[in-house]
C-alpha cells in the first residue's frame, strides 16, 4: 500500500492540521515507511501462536465484592458546615 501527497492533504485535512506544501514530501515518505513496516509484520509465521489477552499469566489477588458505607461518615460530615443525624442540612430549595 502506498501513501501519495493527495491522502496525506486529506488525512491533514481531516485531522484538521495544517501543513505546509513543502512538508508534504517528507510526510508522504514517513507515512510509506511506517505502511512498509507494518507489512512486514505480515510476513511473520505466527500460526500456532494464540492470541494474547494480557501479557500478564498470573491471576491478579480479587478482594471480596461487599457493599460497605465505607467507615468514614464522621470523618465527611466533620467537614459540612451543618449536620444532623449523620446526614447533611442542605436550606431548603423547593416550597
Amino acid at each position: 500500500m502506498s501513501v501519495t501527497q493527495d491522502d496525506v492533504r486529506r488525512i491533514a485535512r481531516l485531522a484538521r492540521i495544517a501543513e505546509p506544501s513543502d512538508r508534504l514530501d517528507s510526510l508522504t515518505n514517513e507515512l510509506n515507511g511506517i505502511l512498509d513496516w507494518v507489512e512486514q509484520l505480515d510476513e511473520v509465521d505466527v500460526t500456532g501462536v494464540e492470541p494474547m489477552t494480557t501479557p500478564v499469566q498470573t491471576p491478579l489477588p480479587l478482594r471480596a465484592d461487599e457493599i460497605t458505607d465505607g467507615g468514614k461518615r464522621d470523618d465527611i460530615l466533620a467537614n459540612a458546615p451543618k449536620a444532623e443525624e449523620g446526614f447533611f442540612v442542605v436550606p431548603k430549595s423547593v416550597e
